[in-house]
């Protein structure tokens, strides 16, 4: 399992230690990844992501994850959440009809 959000495409960042005496080590940056169960209100039903925190919180900004992957691009999503995102697609198309 990578170490990407599933939501936000974000992933380990490279960057450097510096110490006091300006010396600089490479490390890299891990996201703050979380395996969160969040309910469609479309489908009816919870789905568990690997998501970051700070994708949690936009979660709770937008208004839950319906909205969320209606308005991510494609490119960064996660299989499993296009997926999801074609079944919401769907359901609303359905619901319009």
């Amino acid at each position: 399992m990578s170490r990407r959000c599933e939501l936000t495409g974000v992933g380990p960042m490279v960057g450097h230690n510096v110490s006091h005496s300006n010396i600089k080590t490479k490390r890299r940056f891990m996201p703050n990844l979380t395996a969160v169960t969040v309910p469609s209100e479309a489908l009816g039903q919870s789905f568990t992501l690997r998501i970051t925190n700070a994708a949690l919180r936009t979660l709770d900004f937008k208004g839950g994850l319906d909205v969320v992957l209606l308005k991510a691009r494609d490119e960064v999503l996660s299989a499993r959440a296009l997926k999801i995102k074609r079944q919401v697609k769907a359901k609303l198309a359905e619901a319009a009809a």
